[in-house]
């Protein structure tokens, strides 16, 4: 099946490709054009912070052209490092090798899905990217998953037992927690119990009182066992409470089976 054929109908839950140059790209053209034809959602960008900032959001993969003057703007290379280990964002790299040498001593080799040398063949990139939006779209792609807790060695414990298998995000209070869903969507929260300033019935009465975050599913943690306690804000609708005592195997069946419930 040729690229411009490859036709996709449901396309809702399709993170977007953004194409970054430094400067207008002819191949980078050619690829959003072949993109688009796809029905892959695409954008193509200069690489500058002010114009990637308000559209990475939605972003699941950068296609990123190297250039001479790309090189020395380290700004905009430190700031994409940043989103994509923060978010978790693939990142394919075109360009020639003694660039790509010098770009991975800021990116890091290991943020890097992907590098093509030129010259390019753009049918090869579009099986990439293909395979890349596959993987990540539909059933497979990873769950979004907040973890707020002010124990912040818990919650670092957490994150590392859980960030294979989804996206984490981490806050240690409220005010935080808004703050990361005011720029970031979230399949799941999984909210402390016992929080100074705000605890967690209260955190969790103000996401339900705001329309872009009330339907959020949270799951309490709480280091005590008195489901009496818990449950006293049912009306506030948790879905469900876990003890800070279980362990990664448990936590991660509890989430699998929550997911595949509500997928259900």
């Amino acid at each position: 099946m040729s690229d411009e054929m490859y036709v996709r109908k449901n396309k809702d839950d399709i993170g977007k490709v953004l194409i970054i140059s430094e400067r207008e790209s002819f191949l980078a053209r050619g690829l959003l054009t072949k993109l688009e034809a796809s029905s892959i959602p695409v954008s193509y960008l200069y690489a500058d912070i002010k114009k990637l900032a308000p559209v990475v959001s939605d972003t699941s993969l950068f296609v990123l052209f190297l250039s001479d003057e790309l090189d020395e703007n380290l700004e905009t290379l430190i700031y994409l490092k940043d989103i994509i280990e923060e978010k978790d964002i693939g990142l394919i790299v075109i360009g020639e090798k003694i660039q790509y040498e010098s770009f991975i001593k800021t990116m890091k080799e290991q943020n890097v899905t992907e590098f093509f040398r030129r010259p390019l063949e753009i049918d090869n990139l579009m099986k990439s990217i293909n395979a890349y939006v596959d993987e990540h779209s539909g059933d497979k792609k990873k769950k979004t998953v907040l973890i707020v807790d002010d124990d912040i060695t818990y919650m670092r414990t957490v994150y590392e037992w859980l960030k294979e298998r989804y996206h984490v995000g981490m806050a240690s209070n409220g005010v935080q927690a808004i703050s990361y869903l005011a720029k970031n969507s979230a399949d799941l929260i999984l909210l402390d119990y016992e929080m100074p300033i705000a605890n967690g019935p209260q955190v969790l009465s103000m996401l339900k009182n705001d329309s872009e975050t009330g339907q959020i599913p949270v799951m309490f943690l709480t280091g005590h066992g008195e489901k009496e306690r818990v449950m006293s804000v049912m009306n506030l609708k948790p879905v469900d409470y876990l003890l800070k005592t279980i362990d990664k195997n448990s936590l991660l069946q509890k989430l699998d089976l929550f997911f595949a419930n509500n997928k259900r």
